[in-house]
């Protein structure tokens, strides 16, 4: 069973992290990564994990070429080292930047990262594009990852999307009741 780290009680040193637009280029490593955080015996290593809800792959090559080629979207990732640790996609909309595919190596988690990752997204995203707020979908029943969220300034809107069952792009899932919450926080301009 994982646990909710204490994000409090360790930092990570933030000037350690690189930030980017990714590239074509980029696109094994992130294929790598973004699996390796949620599903399969590695994504257990981190508390992140979907690996108790769904089977498969969390993503593909042709998928993760097919987000660097749109024009509403970019997929922002952090290194250390030259070594691709964090990434996550911004999609813009007319309400706002979508956030998601939120990825940080599974070993890494619990160290403070992925705070330093949302709020760099959430820089890019009122910086780039003028967004004024952060919309994403999480799986319901991720109630330590909503919570993680919640104390990040994130509420629900009480939307609620169903899981988009018979499309393996999305995961073989274990579980017939999953579904989607819609969580948003203002962006300060």
């Amino acid at each position: 069973m994982t646990t909710t780290p204490n994000a409090e009680e360790t930092v990570f040193p933030a000037s350690g992290i690189d930030f980017r637009n990714a590239v074509e280029a980029d696109v094994p490593a992130l294929v790598d990564l973004v699996n390796s955080c949620y599903r399969g015996e590695s994504s257990e290593q981190g508390w992140t994990t979907e690996a108790h809800l769904l089977d498969g792959q969390r993503m593909d090559a042709d998928g993760m070429s097919d987000l660097l080629s749109r024009s509403n979207t970019l997929v922002l990732l952090g290194e250390r080292h030259g070594e691709i640790i964090t990434c996550c996609e911004l999609q813009r909309g007319v309400n706002g930047a979508y956030f998601g595919m939120f990825s940080v190596r599974p070993d890494l988690q619990g160290a403070g990262l992925g705070r330093i990752v949302l709020a760099e997204a959430e820089r890019t995203a009122a910086r780039v594009w003028g967004s004024g707020l952060m919309r994403m979908k999480v799986l319901k029943q991720r109630t330590e990852l909503i919570a993680w969220y919640e104390r990040r300034g994130y509420t629900s809107t009480g939307r609620i999307e169903p899981f988009p069952y018979g499309d393996e792009a999305f995961g073989l899932p274990k579980r017939d009741d999953l579904a989607f919450v819609e969580l948003t926080r203002e962006l300060p301009r």
